[in-house]
Formats: C-alpha cells, structure tokens, sequence
C-alpha cells in the first residue's frame, strides 16, 4: 500500500514596522512546520514560500 505523506505549516504574519514616507508595511512571518514542530521566521514571504517548498521537496 501506498503511504500517504502529509505536510502542513501554520503561517502567522505580524505586522512589524510601517515606513513614515512610503506607507510600506514590514511583516514579520513566522512559519511552523507542524509535524516537526519547527518554527522559522522571515521577513519575506518569497522566503516563506521557498522555505515551506524546500520541506515539501526534502520530506
């Protein structure tokens, strides 16, 4: 039989800072792993997503 392989995250993201002149919002990103229960933090959510993509490929 086949097994099933599962990966799921939680992504939280907090907004950090917002530029006085530009209005820019920074965010915070945390993101969990949840069957490893690793937390990472990011300050971009191109990070997140590569981060999130390099656990689904290695798994």
């Amino acid at each position: 039989m086949e097994s099933l392989q599962i990966a799921s995250f939680v992504v939280r993201f907090q907004l950090a800072a917002v530029e006085k002149e530009t209005g820019k919002k920074q965010w915070r990103i945390k993101v969990t792993h949840v069957q490893e229960e690793r937390e990472t933090l990011f300050e971009t959510i191109e990070e997140a997503t590569a981060f999130m993509k390099s656990m689904v490929e290695d798994s």
